[in-house]
């Protein structure tokens, strides 16, 4: 386990999808799955869980690109309707899917970072 001093960036290491202790291993087995523990350095991962807090990051971002984006179209050129649903609503998914593993990494990273943990009621 590398010493604190020698931690990598969170942010830069949950973009990268790597583990926030080495910043070498992977953090993610799947395409939302956390791996259970880092190849490199066997750090813990299975301890973090954001919850639903990359959705909702994802949803207020996403959700703000692409609304703007169809309203500067609709102001700019007055599309018929149709070519709203054509191009907004698969924009709105890639939108999404794009951003939901880097900020569920960032927020995994930074969770270690900061040592946050769950509230236990012993």
């Amino acid at each position: 386990m590398t010493t604190p001093a020698a931690r990598p960036n969170p942010i830069l290491s949950g973009l990268a999808g790597r583990c926030p202790n080495c910043g070498q291993g992977a953090l993610f087995a799947g395409f939302l799955a956390v791996a259970p523990t880092c190849q490199t350095c066997q750090f813990d991962l299975k301890a973090a869980d954001p919850g639903d807090g990359p959705a909702v990051f994802v949803m207020l971002i996403g959700g703000f690109l692409v609304v703007f984006a169809a309203l500067f179209v609709e102001v700019a050129y007055r599309p018929p309707i149709w070519i709203h649903l054509l191009v907004f609503l698969p924009l709105a998914g890639l939108v999404s899917l794009g951003l939901l593993r880097p900020v569920k990494g960032v927020l995994l990273a930074a969770q270690f970072h900061f040592k946050a943990s769950q509230a236990r009621h012993d």
